[in-house]
């Protein structure tokens, strides 16, 4: 494509349409739809994610990230490894009784993040250029990580006693002081014990 007006003209509504197949709620579907349209612009530039088509971007970015809503705690979450903004943007556009800070710690995607909450002006979220094991807290209710081995007990730090850690794309072992409230091949999530 050549300019921005002939990527606009190609890709109107087609985010809109796969979205309006999930319930939504309405004030979210705007939004959610913006956002994706901002990651298929920078994905030319920024390796964000691989889908290609909106029906896969629907798919990846959002659909699997609304098992999640159920589980995230009101207060403080965390989103580590934020990247191309799924599932911490998702969540905080949808459910906005959680106030979120995203983890990036490259530039291209942090600068990103940044745009999102710049240009959709999404008020419950901070974008942070952290890695995980540098970032100072305080601790959150809830803690959200896709596609990020970390070691038992790594996530201590960043999660308080009696909050909840997500885990996407697979099953992963946050160590002792923990329990498994759900266990399914795409989300995994684990209670902090509060004592």
């Amino acid at each position: 494509m050549k300019n921005k007006s002939d990527f606009a003209r190609n890709t109107a509504g087609a985010h809109l349409s796969a979205l309006q197949r999930l319930d939504l709620p309405p004030g979210a579907l705007g939004r959610l739809e913006s956002y994706l349209d901002l990651l298929e612009q920078w994905n030319r530039r920024v390796n964000l994610t691989g889908a290609r088509t909106a029906h896969d971007r629907v798919e990846i970015l959002i659909e699997r990230a609304l098992p999640a809503l159920p589980f995230i705690l009101p207060g403080r979450a965390i989103d580590i490894g934020s990247g191309n903004g799924s599932p911490g943007i998702v969540i905080a556009m949808i459910r906005n009784t959680s106030h979120f800070t995203l983890l990036e710690p490259r530039l291209r995607r942090w600068a990103f993040l940044r745009e999102v909450v710049r240009s959709l002006k999404i008020d419950n979220v901070d974008v942070r250029r952290d890695r995980y094991e540098d970032f100072a807290g305080p601790p959150a209710t809830t803690v959200t990580i896709r596609g990020l081995a970390f070691a038992p007990g790594a996530i201590d730090p960043l999660l308080a006693r009696g909050g909840r850690l997500l885990c996407f794309g697979g099953r992963h072992d946050p160590g002792a002081g923990y329990e498994p409230l759900a266990m399914g091949s795409d989300l995994s999530v684990w209670a902090r014990c509060s004592t």
